[in-house]
């Protein structure tokens, strides 16, 4: 009795083994597509700042340009202005884009919105990445007046609007 119990543990550690193993695996070739935006209201300037952080390689990817190269900061340009909009109280916002900066695995771009004196609601459309990897999920965290809000963007949801 003692010996078909241990040999119905044994086999039970051995199936437990190879299922952990599998589910292991699993991950190991899962690459992880997102990017993450912080928009900050400056009420000196009535200015919105947005942030953006996304992977290096993906958006090389994405524009087709090594980020070593001189070009790949006007790229990153153009492809923000094509890939995210803004509208305030269902007013469209210019964004200007002021820079960005590789960091290693690392590219954050920084861009903003001016004339925003009152934000009754924030709409934005945010298509970065994501017609490049199927599977991108967009954070956007916005503070406004003390108020935090987040909006998340992926391929079928690629608008999203909050109100304060």
């Amino acid at each position: 009795m003692i010996v078909n119990l241990l040999i119905k543990m044994k086999k039970l550690l051995y199936i437990s083994g190879i299922l952990t193993f599998f589910v292991l695996m699993s991950f190991m070739y899962a690459d992880f597509f997102s990017s993450m935006t912080k928009v900050d209201y400056i009420d000196g300037s009535k200015t919105l700042k947005f942030t953006t952080k996304m992977n290096t390689s993906h958006i090389s990817d994405a524009i087709k340009i090594n980020p070593n190269t001189a070009g790949f900061e006007a790229e990153v340009k153009k492809y923000v202005n094509n890939n995210f909009d803004v509208f305030v109280n269902g007013s469209p916002k210019t964004i200007t884009f002021t820079g960005s900066q590789v960091s290693g695995e690392t590219v954050w771009v920084y861009f903003e919105a001016g004339g925003v004196s009152d934000i009754s609601t924030l709409k934005i459309k945010n298509t970065i990445l994501l017609s490049a990897f199927p599977k991108q999920i967009n954070l956007v965290n916005i503070a406004y007046k003390g108020s935090q809000k987040t909006m998340n963007f992926q391929r079928g949801k690629e608008v999203n609007e909050v109100s304060f």
